[in-house]
């Protein structure tokens, strides 16, 4: 039988405040974003919506990439 890791939980808590900051910083620049481009060029809410949609893929994948790198520096696991 495998030795299982216990969990630090100092180590939890610090990632997943950082991801949670992080997280609505890139969402909230991905809205804004989607909503100033379609304003400024007049295209209409339909293509508003799409450029937000496209640029919260972009945050997501982005985030996504922040929390891998965050897990390799600081992991949960002993």
């Amino acid at each position: 039988m495998a030795k299982q890791g216990t969990i630090h939980v100092r180590s939890l808590i610090t990632i997943v405040s950082i991801l949670v900051l992080v997280g609505v910083e890139l969402f909230g620049a991905a809205l804004a974003a989607g909503w100033a481009t379609a304003g400024l060029f007049q295209l209409g809410d339909l293509v508003g919506h799409v450029l937000m949609a496209v640029f919260c893929l972009i945050a997501a994948y982005g985030l996504y990439i922040f929390a891998r790198r965050a897990l390799s520096v600081e992991p949960i696991k002993h």
